[in-house]
């Protein structure tokens, strides 16, 4: 079947996953067949889905009848037979029980058409054994969605011993199609990427407070702040529920072996029944206020233990052919709001380092979960995952050179594309470094002449400064002082730069992501983008150059109100306040960005150099910009360009200037 081909697809399963995974197809134009056992679940199911359609509509991300397109397009059923009678692709999404999903398997083979494709939707169970218990086990995959599935980017499509490379690519495709980015598993194994390398960290903490090495509260601030990610290790358990990742960890037990035995602390809190959130009590308790995870109490030793830890995760997944060390870091941040993957995070760290903790770990307590894997040792040997475990041509060029950026040249047109969109593009200290780097680049390439800014994906431009890998520098005043100083200096580049600079603002706009976009020449945004200075609202100011530039831009009066307000505008208003120079429709911003950053390109290089740095030298003495003015005036009288444009212009030509 080609993905051409797929135009209806049946969701088994009405719960919060089936239903996010149907208001995803429907959303993508694909009929759903939305099934469930009973009518009143399968009702609850569609409600659910008409009650996010309309918040989607409330907050713009699509329209009223495009959201009533997508509802229509869902239909509802109680009889499994006429659900799947006519599907082309048969998502199974129910509960995570092997004996439940082959009955269903069993009723479905007697009823899908022949052509179907059969997709589970599972979290760490084997795709071949249930494949098996099929009549197509080699057009048999996993689709897993991560929760909720209409937020969520990531879909892990995954490989059963029997599936075959064109089901396998249908599936991606249908992702793609979806709106979402899949990251193949080559190989069933359990916990696939996302769950083989989170629920192994979230036991390996346990054990820590098991053996009184640390508390809950040390390690959830040393994972929360210290590496950075998006809630401390208990926290995240509570979140999820401490059952969901005790059943996993079971199942990894079983299938590979001692190293992955749960530790008693989670065998104890689900026996008895502190689940965490849903239950009122987990690692927190919930009914006094829940979870407060304290800043400034990390450990060193927690935080080399659980990194070590980690590694020997990637790299059996790496050295098992599971998946490569690119896929696992993309996969564990779209997946897991990881800042960086961990296969990042550990050749930050050295894996030589990291190989050396786990081999004292083991000679200490002989425990399995701490024997080194062969492929981490070749891989500290080889200086890293990455470089090691990527095919050649892979993260080749550009790509190698920035982790938190996209940097391209498209014609005359250098585009920096802000690339966390798992973070909603939030500005790190390495995102820092490397936007300096990036603009110091575009700004040495005479081939070069305007510079476009964007921010991955349609949610935001940048929703600021990522204060919680901040944190984990501690809170110094002297530090922070160099924070924002090193903040001013990259932004002041962009500023600074002799070639016209635009901002293609999509979405959240605000703290640290307005004050770069307030460092560009020319705005233009798209009608949903939501922008403001919410700093006040933190007990911070706009650290980035954003109480001087904002001010310079729309007056001093509309900067205070910005700034001390802290409130949110939307792009109509933003444009009154002369901030926008141009609002599109959604669907128009990164054509009338690139439109208007090829547009200034083909303007005259040495007359642009000359009026902006007229116009900055004029902001603090007026006489200095004059000078500036006549300076430049009289350079461009002498050159190529000048006559270019005065023979175009004769002529009734488009001129060609070359910047000489």
């Amino acid at each position: 079947m080609r993905l051409e081909d797929v135009q209806r697809i049946a969701v088994l399963g009405a719960g919060n996953m089936g239903h996010g995974i149907a208001e995803v197809a429907a959303l993508a134009g694909y009929e759903v067949a939305l099934r469930d056992i009973e009518e009143e679940l399968v009702r609850d199911g569609y409600d659910q889905i008409e009650w996010s359609l309309g918040k989607l509509a409330e907050k713009d991300r699509l329209s009223d009848e495009e959201a009533e397109a997508a509802l229509d397009r869902v239909e509802t059923f109680v009889d499994l037979a006429d659900s799947i009678s006519d599907a082309d692709v048969v998502i199974e999404v129910v509960p995570e029980k092997m004996g439940i999903k082959k009955d269903v398997y069993d009723e479905v083979v007697e009823h899908a058409p022949e052509q179907a494709v059969l997709v589970t939707n599972t979290s760490s169970l084997s795709i071949t054994e249930l494949s098996e218990v099929t009549d197509r086990p080699e057009r048999f995959c996993g689709m897993h969605f991560f929760n909720p599935p209409v937020r969520m980017d990531l879909v892990e499509v995954i490989s059963g011993a029997h599936t075959d490379g064109e089901t396998l690519e249908l599936i991606e495709g249908l992702a793609e199609e979806m709106g979402k980015t899949p990251v193949r598993v080559r190989k069933d194994s359990p916990g696939f990427v996302v769950n083989r390398v989170l629920v192994p960290l979230m036991n390996e903490a346990a054990w820590i407070v098991e053996s009184g090495d640390a508390t809950v509260e040390t390690v959830d601030s040393t994972t929360k702040y210290d590496m950075g990610l998006p809630m401390g290790a208990f926290e995240l358990a509570d979140q999820v529920g401490i059952d969901v990742g005790y059943h996993v960890l079971e199942y990894m037990h079983e299938v590979l072996g001692e190293a992955y035995r749960p530790c008693p602390l989670l065998v104890e809190k689900v026996e008895n029944e502190d689940l965490g959130k849903k239950t009122g009590s987990g690692f927190y308790d919930y009914e006094d206020g829940g979870v407060e995870v304290p800043t400034g109490e990390g450990d060193e030793d927690v935080r080399r233990r659980l990194l070590a830890v980690m590694a020997n995760e990637v790299a059996g997944l790496v050295g098992d052919d599971v998946a490569d060390a690119a896929d696992i870091d993309r996969a564990m941040q779209l997946g897991a709001g990881f800042p960086d993957g961990p296969a990042k995070l550990a050749d930050d760290e050295g894996l030589s380092a990291l190989r050396d903790v786990l081999d004292a770990l083991h000679e200490e307590t002989g425990e399995a979960r701490y024997e080194a894997t062969e492929y981490l040792r070749e891989a500290a040997e080889a200086g890293g995952f990455h470089g090691n475990g990527a095919e050649d041509g892979e993260n080749a060029g550009d790509a190698a050179d920035y982790d938190t950026l996209s940097v391209t040249v498209d014609g005359r047109v250098g585009h920096v594309e802000i690339d966390r969109p798992h973070r909603m593009n939030t500005i790190s200290d390495e995102l820092l470094d490397e936007f300096g780097s990036a603009i110091d680049r575009l700004d040495a390439d005479d081939e070069v002449r305007a510079i476009l800014v964007t921010g991955a994906g349609d949610r935001a431009f940048s929703a600021g400064a990522d204060v919680q890998s901040m944190a984990a520098g501690g809170a110094d005043p002297i530090d922070a002082v160099e924070l924002s100083r090193k903040g001013q200096r990259t932004f002041g580049k962009l500023e600074e730069s002799d070639k016209p600079v635009i901002a293609g603002i999509d979405g959240y706009c605000l703290g640290g992501g307005m004050e770069l976009a307030t460092a560009a020449d020319l705005r233009v945004a798209s009608e949903r983008s939501e922008l403001g200075q919410p700093e006040l609202n933190l007990g911070l100011l706009p650290g980035w150059g954003g109480t001087q530039r904002l001010a310079r831009i729309v007056g001093e009066g509309r900067a205070k109100e910005i700034i001390l307000t802290a409130d949110r505008y939307d792009a109509e208003t933003m444009a009154e306040y002369d901030f926008v120079n141009e609002v599109v429709g959604n669907d128009e911003l990164d054509d009338r960005a690139w439109e208007l950053a090829e547009r200034l390109a083909g303007g005259p290089p040495i007359a642009q150099k000359y009026t902006k740095r007229a116009i900055h030298a004029g902001r603090a003495d007026a006489d200095a910009g004059l000078e500036v003015e006549a300076m430049g005036f009289g350079h461009v009288m002498n050159t190529d360009d000048l006559m270019e444009g005065v023979t175009a212009f004769m002529s009734d030509e488009e001129p060609e200037f070359e910047g000489k």
